[in-house]
């Protein structure tokens, strides 16, 4: 739409106005809401910040920070799936204004903060039962990622549903919405993209993060630990380790590993003969590279995610190059998820923080730590490698 049908169609359900700045929460909530595109429009939805409702300008001064407060709310995980979103500035004599341009989620529905918001009409509410159901029957016709696809032949019993219902419902729903939910199971289930109901079983993404055996049908989906007593693949074995089960299962098991059996440290005495502990590499680094793996591995691939440890060095190695708009040009810049929903699995049960932030953060943790500068290996077809290299001074 051009700037001037923005700012003069005030009939439209599409656009939202408003003179706050400071207000994340409606913010992200009319984000979440255009995403959703309840009414079905299949097109963009505008968040007008600096205009008032009658159409006419704040008078609002547009600065750097009130843009990277918006363009933040893509990336921060509170509203799940990451919404497809841009933010724009415009100035007029009269004063400035930002447009956020929301586009139709292919994977409703989308939660702030664990509640649906939909448009009804020229305002927006928290989605009822049928109408959350409807979403999640649109989802079906254009499901376009592999983990949001129907895992045919698989059907409810395959999934651990204690685990949905205790440890990971309680943590992507908020309170409110589940003391009201009526919902059966399938129903619970295929709001959160772990059910198809058009073909009656899990999806992908179910069965991944619930099954109780994902490596009946994804035969690559496990972690294949080894240490090497050496700085070669030819050197004797120390211990070899396979991370297998569902991902609530490995994460939790993966992260206790990198923490107890991965970090070491010793003391080192500095000025003033003051012991200070020195550790072979940061386990947040580890922790955020192997996440980052889990969630953008190949889970077609047969070949599993391999964390291998040399006397020098850990090498992370996993099925499937960089996908979708990133490459080896705007490489760590520029994200795309191949497995959104199972990103969304690791940020809401707190294995991920923010979204495109997890490559520059590991950097930046391993440099604190006194471990060289991690090397990408981008060459690969089809594997992503990160070599991480052990701390010198231990």
């Amino acid at each position: 739409m051009e700037i001037k049908d923005l700012l003069t169609d005030l009939e439209s359900d599409r656009i939202e106005r408003t003179i706050s700045t400071n207000n994340t929460d409606k913010f992200s909530e009319a984000i979440c809401a255009f995403s959703n595109d309840y009414p079905n429009h299949n097109q963009a939805g505008y968040l007008l910040i600096g205009v008032k409702d009658n159409g006419e300008l704040s008078g609002l001064t547009v600065t750097d920070k009130l843009l990277l407060d918006l363009a933040s709310i893509r990336t921060n995980g509170n509203v799940l799936p990451q919404p497809a979103m841009t933010v724009t500035k415009y100035s007029f004599d009269t004063g400035d204004i930002a447009v956020v341009e929301v586009q139709p989620s292919v994977l409703p529905p989308v939660r702030y903060k664990g509640k649906v918001w939909i448009r009804t009409g020229p305002s927006k509410a928290v989605a009822n039962e049928t109408e959350e159901k409807r979403l999640i029957e649109k989802r079906a016709s254009f499901a376009k990622t592999f983990d949001g696809l129907p895992c045919l032949g698989t059907k409810i019993a395959d999934l651990s549903l204690v685990s949905f219902l205790e440890e990971y419902l309680p943590s992507a729903i908020d309170e409110e919405t589940l003391r009201e939910n009526n919902r059966d199971i399938k129903q619970k289930l295929a709001s959160l993209r772990m059910f198809d109901l058009r073909y009656d079983c899990p999806t992908n993404a179910g069965m991944l993060s619930f099954g109780t055996d994902p490596m009946a049908y994804f035969h690559g989906a496990y972690i294949q630990y080894v240490k090497f007593n050496g700085t070669s693949m030819t050197d004797d074995i120390v211990r070899e380790k396979a991370f297998k089960g569902n991902l609530v299962t490995i994460l939790r098991n993966i992260d206790e590993f990198i923490q107890h059996n991965i970090i070491t440290q010793k003391p080192v005495f500095g000025n003033g003969f003051q012991e200070k502990p020195v550790f072979n590499y940061s386990y947040r680094a580890i922790r955020e590279l192997m996440m980052n793996a889990i969630m953008h591995r190949n889970y077609e691939s047969n070949a599993p995610l391999r964390f291998y440890e040399f006397s020098d060095r850990i090498e992370i190695q996993n099925p499937g190059s960089l996908y979708g708009e990133a490459n080896v040009r705007n490489f760590p810049n520029v994200n795309d998820y191949r497995n959104p929903i199972l990103a969304e699995v690791l940020k809401n049960m707190g294995y991920v923080n923010r979204f495109n932030v997890g490559i520059r953060m590991a950097k930046e943790q391993l440099k604190l730590n006194g471990n060289p500068e991690p090397i990408f290996d981008l060459s690969l077809e089809t594997n992503f490698l990160v070599t991480i290299f052990s701390n010198p001074s231990l």
